[in-house]
C-alpha cells in the first residue's frame, strides 16, 4: 500500500492528501471524486493528515 511505504521512507509523523493516490493528472474523475467524498465529507478530514490516520482508518474498514 502506497501509506504503509510512504510512513517506511519518511516516518509516522509524515503527512498525506488525497491527491497522492492518484497520478498527476485527471484521468479517473470519478474515482477522484469517491476519494475526496470519503476524505472530506464522510470522514471531515483536512487536506494534509499524518499518514499512519490514514493507514489506521482503510485497515478498519477492510
Amino acid at each position: 500500500m502506497f501509506v504503509t511505504k510512504k510512513i517506511a521512507t519518511k516516518g509516522d509523523n509524515v503527512g498525506v492528501s488525497f491527491y497522492a493516490f492518484f497520478a498527476n493528472k485527471n484521468d479517473q474523475p470519478e474515482l477522484l471524486m469517491e476519494v475526496a467524498t470519503w476524505w472530506i465529507q464522510t470522514h471531515t478530514l483536512d487536506h494534509f493528515v499524518k499518514a499512519t490516520i490514514i493507514r489506521d482508518m482503510v485497515n478498519a474498514s477492510v
